[in-house]
């Protein structure tokens, strides 16, 4: 019995000879991850939609962003005790055989960045040890969570109002995000942005100012005032030059846009939204943030990586190296340091003299730094 509650949380092996590895186990609720609704099955809840949020400039700039350099870097597996490079699995190279690496990367990001949460399906299993051999990427609003009675750990899933099973083929795997969800920390952030956009919309609009006539002599019948609002409406529409008598007298009632402060209110918002998603706000082009310190290339992306990117990145890296995905004694990580960190030729090529010079690396070592082959050829 021991043994077997050893081989149960991955501490020895267990016999594999009818192998049968969860996808999870059952993962414990936390804060912004998942929301509490008892213990029957219902969608999760946020506080603005997706769509809306994604129809704010800098809130897409941010998600183009973060979503999009991580996909951009491959997945490798890596032996933990020596850091060697091996080779990588079909799935750690193509997750969904449908769409490359990088579409299910970015839209998983993206899941943890809004959602808190991002899921995968499990669609094929290795017959050896169980473990999943292919996913596909789950959108969130197609799921909803069982609880167990204190809504203190997940124990169950639902896709589509379907009942999904807890190991195997068809059960999910959950990226639990290492920041609070976007969606809902910052729902009243971009609602602000929101409303700010559709106003200056009407100002572009109705670029003649709303107002009313003002008429300063006799009084006029109803049908003489209906029927010079009328004409007054269609002149506007058609012509910017108005006529009127000299008892009638046009007052407007609408601020112009410049006088209403759209162009700085849509700035400043444009700030916040670089706050709330952790983003350089130089990086949206922020007027108010224009100004910065020199930095070169690297220096940017290092900062960039370190403050932004990195939850993320080890989200995806740290549940993909988990044991029921990935052996004991391997990690997945992404490739962060040979691409989007990668240094100029200059000075990889100095660093690898260096190297040579005191023997830390033979030659056929510094050629694989470099991507080339031992015998110097493509093949």
């Amino acid at each position: 019995p021991a043994m077997g509650i050893l081989s149960r949380l991955r501490l020895v092996d267990g016999d594999t000879s009818d192998p049968k590895i969860a996808a999870q186990y059952s993962p414990p609720v936390m804060a912004g991850n998942f929301w509490n609704h008892g213990d029957s099955f219902s969608y999760q809840d946020t506080s603005i939609d997706l769509p809306s949020a994604l129809s704010v400039p800098s809130v897409v700039k941010c998600r183009n962003l973060i979503c999009g350099i991580i996909a951009g870097i491959p997945l490798e597996l890596y032996k933990k005790s020596t850091g060697e490079e091996l080779g990588s699995p079909v799935w750690l190279e193509q997750p969904d055989e449908r769409q490359p690496r990088s579409v299910t990367i970015a839209y998983t990001v993206q899941s943890l960045l809004f959602n808190s949460v991002a899921y995968w399906e499990v669609t094929s299993v290795y017959s050896d040890d169980g473990r999943p051999a292919r996913f596909a990427w789950v959108a969130n609003e197609r799921v909803t969570v069982k609880y167990n009675k204190r809504s203190t750990e997940v124990i169950g899933y639902a896709v589509d109002g379907v009942e999904r099973p807890m190991n195997g083929v068809s059960s999910l795997i959950t990226f639990q995000s290492l920041n609070p969800a976007v969606l809902v920390s910052g729902a009243r952030t971009i609602r602000a942005a929101l409303d700010v956009q559709r106003a200056a919309a009407i100002a572009a609009a109705t670029p003649i100012p709303s107002g009313h006539i003002k008429n300063s002599g006799a009084d006029l019948p109803e049908s003489v005032v209906q029927g010079l609002l009328a004409s007054w409406k269609a002149a506007r529409a058609s012509r910017s030059t108005a006529y009127l008598t000299s008892t009638l007298e046009y007052v407007t009632t609408q601020f112009s846009p410049k006088e209403m402060m759209y162009t700085e209110a849509i700035q400043s918002q444009s700030t916040e939204i670089a706050r709330l998603m952790n983003v350089p706000a130089y990086m949206l082009s922020s007027d108010a943030n224009a100004s910065m310190t020199y930095q070169n290339i690297l220096d940017s992306r290092k900062e960039f990586f370190a403050y932004t990117l990195a939850p993320y990145v080890c989200a995806v890296e740290d549940r993909l190296s988990m044991n029921d995905i990935t052996a004991n004694g391997n990690m997945v990580r992404f490739a962060v340091d040979e691409t989007f960190l990668r240094v100029d030729a200059t000075t990889r090529l100095a660093t690898i003299e260096k190297l040579l010079s005191l023997q830390l690396i033979t030659l056929d070592q510094a050629k694989e730094m470099e991507d080339l082959s031992p015998n110097g050829d493509a093949s």
